[in-house]
């Protein structure tokens, strides 16, 4: 199957406090930490050649702003995953934007939603 998308970028005010939320919000989902860099740290599966998520100081220096109506989707190899995501984020200051649970997007769509520190939205789904 052709890739998608190349990556995701997300953005931060404080590198050091998102690079702690995301590691443990993204350990659950199989993700880790693969780059490490003064203004951005990057996340990707272990058996893939490419980061695929990075969260980054903006590049012009502002302020970073969450993106009204953007959210990525994460896939989770289990609804169990689904749920140490959400727990993780709780844990690591993130906020609570909907618990785990079924969603009517599908008849085993399972999902959570939180916000980062910085109020990027961000969803776990397990579709088994």
């Amino acid at each position: 199957m052709a890739e998608t998308f190349l990556y995701l970028t997300l953005g931060t005010n404080d590198l050091r406090r998102a690079a702690r939320f995301f590691d443990a919000v993204l350990a659950p989902l199989g993700l880790i930490r693969r780059a490490t860099e003064p203004t951005e740290v990057g996340y990707g599966l272990p058996d893939d050649r490419r980061t695929r998520l990075w969260v980054t100081l903006p590049f012009d220096g502002k302020s970073a702003t969450a993106g009204n109506g953007s959210m990525p989707a994460l896939v989770a190899p289990s609804r169990k995953a689904v749920d140490a995501f959400h727990a993780a984020a709780l844990v690591h200051g993130g906020t609570d934007e909907g618990a785990p649970g079924l969603r009517p997007y599908g008849p085993s769509f399972y999902a959570a939603y939180v916000r980062d520190p910085d109020g990027n939205k961000l969803s776990a789904v397990c579709e088994d």
